[in-house]
C-alpha cells in the first residue's frame, strides 16, 4: 500500500483498490482485502463506493475496472492540441518505417505511451497505450532525460533508481548521463535491446514553443532487422523529419 505524507488515506485505498483489480484481471472481495492488507469488511465498502460511482463493475461477485476510465484516459491523450497533432506522425511515421511508434510524455518519473501504432515489421510487445515505462531502459524515455536539467534527471533516478530490464540496460549514472549528452548533441537516443530483448528502438524528443520538452517519438522493431546503417541513420533521419513537421505544426496552429 502507498505511504505518502499528506495524502488521504481513504483515498489511497481505493487507488490501491483499483490497482489490484487490474493486476489480478478482476478481484472478490476478500482478494482484493488480502492484497492491500485491509480487512473484508473495508474491502467490501471501497469496492461498494466505487461501484455506486461507475468506476467498478461487479460481475458474478468479481470486480473488474469500468469504461468511464477510458473516458478519463481519452481526455488526458486529447487534452492538449499537441498532443492530439503527435497522433498523426504516430501514424505516418509506422507507415513509412514500418516499425512500432509511439509517442511518449513523461509523468512521474516515468514514461508513458500516450499513442501507439504498428507497421509491417513491428513487433507487438507489452507497450500498449498507456502502459509505463523506466525512462533509462528505452530510447524514448532517454530522448525526454536529455532535454531535462541535470538536477531533474538525479530527482528521477533517486526516486526510481536504475533497474535492470534486460542484460544490455544501462544501470550505472555515469554510462546513463554519457549517453544523455550524446543524444543532446545528434537529436536522437537509442535503445538495443535495453527494455525488451530482441526489440531496438530510436527516439527523439519533440519540443514545444516555448522551448520546453513536450515528449518523444520513437520507432522500435526487431533487434535482427534493426541494426547497422538501419537504425543509426536511415530510422534517426526519417524520425527527425517527422519531428520537425510536428513541431513546425504545432508551432503554426497556435
Amino acid at each position: 500500500m502507498t505511504d505518502t505524507r499528506g495524502s488521504i488515506k481513504a483515498v489511497e485505498i481505493s487507488l490501491d483498490v483499483v490497482e489490484t483489480l487490474v493486476d489480478r484481471d478482476g478481484a472478490r472481495v476478500t482478494e482484493v482485502a488480502e492484497a492491500v492488507g485491509i480487512a473484508p469488511s473495508t474491502a467490501h465498502n471501497h469496492l461498494q463506493t466505487l461501484l455506486a460511482n461507475g468506476l467498478v463493475l461487479n460481475e458474478g461477485s468479481v470486480f473488474y475496472p469500468s469504461l468511464q476510465y477510458l473516458e478519463i484516459g481519452e481526455y488526458t491523450r486529447k487534452r492538449k492540441a499537441a498532443y492530439r497533432k503527435a497522433q498523426t506522425r504516430v501514424e505516418s511515421l509506422a507507415a513509412e518505417s514500418g516499425g512500432r511508434t509511439h509517442f511518449v510524455v513523461e509523468e512521474h518519473g516515468r514514461g508513458r505511451y500516450m499513442y501507439t501504432n504498428t507497421g509491417d515489421l513491428a513487433v507487438e510487445t507489452f507497450s500498449g497505450t498507456g502502459s509505463s515505462f523506466p525512462l533509462h531502459a528505452a530510447a524514448a524515455g532517454k530522448a525526454i532525460l536529455s532535454q531535462l536539467p541535470e538536477a531533474r534527471v538525479r530527482e528521477i533516478i533517486d526516486e526510481h533508481g536504475l533497474e535492470r530490464q534486460t542484460e544490455n540496460t544501462i544501470t550505472a549514472e555515469e554510462d546513463l548521463f554519457e549517453e544523455l549528452a550524446e543524444a543532446r548533441e545528434t537529436g536522437v537516443a537509442f535503445n538495443i535491446e535495453e527494455h525488451n530483448k530482441g526489440i531496438s528502438a530510436v527516439a527523439a524528443p519533440v519540443r514545444d514553443p516555448s522551448g520546453g520538452i513536450l515528449g518523444s517519438l520513437t520507432i522500435s522493431g526487431p533487434a535482427q532487422r534493426f541494426k547497422g546503417e538501419t537504425i543509426r541513420e536511415e530510422l534517426p533521419n526519417t524520425l527527425l523529419a517527422t519531428v520537425n513537421e510536428l513541431e513546425l505544426d504545432i508551432v503554426y496552429s497556435n
